[in-house]
């Protein structure tokens, strides 16, 4: 099967996220089982134009800003005459509109709908650029084949007037090779760790707002924040203002082996984030022995077990975030069943399975 893919990035630009991780992960394993995947994204200056990442070729064009109008140019122009079997639609922010252009069979992968919570991350006129084409992206795509990677997705689509049938779920998953699935010795300081983007739209300062509450009971609490992004400076000095930049460490970007040992070592794992597709930082600690404690907000609810693998807290309730945070610190017992069952949770989600369901799908749209 030749399989081409279109999508905003790959794996090794710097501004990949969890769209990009899901894309890899299945895809580098149908191409292990022999088949051709190429994937079209943007260009990014400290990489070449085409190379080969994990079995998958990357062609590389245009800028990121204005991607998606490179796409259907060059496309047309370069890619039309390869004859691919079967060409990907992987929809992040703004669609490419391949309906319109590709008349080969088209299979759509959607995290989720920005809807009017892309205003939280940018500004006026790019947050209404993409508020813009998700709204028009209903007249195109309503008749496609998608694959989603969570219930919270689906329901977003059926809401908007799509139909049940075209959609099947295809759950992010994790590396069982990379992740310990076991409790791990927790530092001597209650940790709360936060793992992930550092962007607004992420809201990551409810945590820091919750922690004088959190370190007035429990006074060697600390915080560590892992990742990197266009916010740290502003929570940066949220930290500075609210007095506890002593017990708040930015790690930034970190390498694999760390980010496990990071997670392992944390108490819990606080997910913030206004709206996810799914959530896999929340698998990804749960692997590591972590519970983790997230908004209850489309995706991040799907993400977490209540009372098995983590808890939920309302959203912008920065009390309820202090409260749920104080809890799990000071009962042992909760602690205890909730490490455990993160475990337990956390095996239930595998990339293997999630791509031999991603090709299951794909043989049944070309056999249509």
């Amino acid at each position: 099967m030749k399989i081409l893919i279109i999508n905003w990035q790959d794996i090794k630009n710097k501004y990949a996220g969890g769209a990009e991780v899901h894309l890899f992960e299945i895809f580098k394993r149908i191409a292990s089982k022999g088949h051709k995947v190429t994937l079209l994204c943007c260009k990014t200056k400290d990489l070449p134009k085409e190379e080969v990442v994990e079995g998958i070729n990357v062609i590389r064009i245009g800028n990121r800003p204005f991607f998606n109008w490179f796409v259907p140019f060059y496309y047309l122009k370069n890619l039309k005459k390869q004859d691919f079997d079967i060409v990907i639609d992987d929809i992040n922010k703004i669609p490419f509109f391949t309906p319109l252009y590709v008349k080969k069979p088209i299979l759509c992968i959607s995290h989720h709908f920005f809807g009017k919570s892309i205003f939280k991350q940018v500004n006026p006129f790019s947050g209404l650029y993409v508020y813009t084409f998700e709204k028009i992206m209903d007249f195109v795509y309503k008749k496609q084949r998608f694959a989603v990677v969570s219930e919270s997705t689906l329901n977003e689509f059926l809401e908007r007037g799509y139909k049940k049938e075209n959609f099947t779920i295809v759950y992010n998953a994790l590396d069982d090779k990379k992740f310990p699935y076991k409790v791990g010795q927790k530092l001597a300081k209650p940790t709360i760790t936060y793992f992930g983007r550092l962007k607004k739209y992420k809201s990551i300062e409810q945590l820091l707002y919750a922690f004088p509450k959190v370190k007035k009971e429990i006074p060697d609490t600390q915080i560590y924040i892992i990742g990197r992004g266009d916010y740290e400076k502003q929570l940066k000095e949220i930290t500075q203002k609210l007095g506890i930049n002593d017990s708040v460490v930015f790690w930034g970007y970190v390498d694999e082996q760390t980010k496990i040992e990071l997670l392992s070592q944390s108490h819990c794992v606080v997910n913030t984030s206004i709206k996810e597709g799914w959530g896999i930082t929340n698998l990804e600690s749960n692997a590591c022995g972590t519970l983790v404690i997230s908004a209850n907000v489309p995706g991040l609810r799907d993400s977490v077990k209540v009372g098995v693998s983590g808890l939920l807290y309302e959203y912008g309730n920065i009390d309820d975030l202090a409260n749920k945070i104080l809890k799990v610190l000071n009962d042992k017992e909760l602690f205890e069943k909730l490490s455990k069952g993160a475990v337990e949770w956390a095996k239930k989600f595998s990339w293997e399975n999630s791509a031999n369901e991603m090709l299951q799908l794909l043989e049944e749209i070309l056999n249509r």
